[in-house]
């Protein structure tokens, strides 16, 4: 498949570089939870706060390429992202799926069901410590082993939208 048309205002500076017909990505970190299976990890622990649902902590462990200076100054944030690798899943993903909510099938990307053509997680935890080469999380939704291909500061200020509709989900 082709990239979208450019005006010739964009094109000079895009066509230096070809688009990926593939991407390659190197985990930063792994993810250290509590789960070691699908089958009981928690889905969206974010949906109820920690103090209701007792949610489970965790550590994200930097890999030994990575620089731990990389973790300087995310104290104080109060969460963040998580950027993940679903190493577990399978390729593809089907077109349509059954939501764990039930109802009718849905869209693949009108859910945020695990097995996707990528299958890429973001994940927003609660950031309990910095320490030096590793995090201290709670509310994982991921498991043990999970590669993680980047790390970003919550903000509130961007990423929370509380008046954005949510399609279905609404109804």
């Amino acid at each position: 498949m082709e990239p979208p048309e450019l005006d010739d205002d964009r094109r000079a500076y895009t066509d230096a570089v070809a688009f990926p017909e593939q991407v390659s990505l190197r985990p930063v970190a792994v993810v250290r939870s509590p789960f070691r299976q699908r089958h009981g990890t928690p889905r969206q622990p974010g949906m109820t706060g920690p103090k209701e649902r007792g949610v489970a902590q965790g550590r994200v462990e930097l890999l030994d390429h990575v620089a731990p200076e990389v973790l300087q100054d995310l104290e104080g944030f109060d969460r963040i992202w998580l950027l993940c690798w679903l190493h577990l899943n399978g390729p593809g993903g089907r077109p349509m799926v059954k939501p764990p909510r039930g109802g009718p099938k849905r869209g693949l990307f009108a859910t945020r069901a695990p097995h996707r053509p990528n299958p890429l997680a973001l994940s927003c935890v609660e950031l309990v410590g910095v320490e030096r080469g590793a995090l201290l999380v709670a509310g994982l939704d991921l498991l043990d082993g999970t590669p993680v291909l980047d790390i970003k500061p919550y903000v509130p200020e961007f990423d929370a939208f509380p008046q954005a509709r949510a399609g279905w989900l609404d109804e």
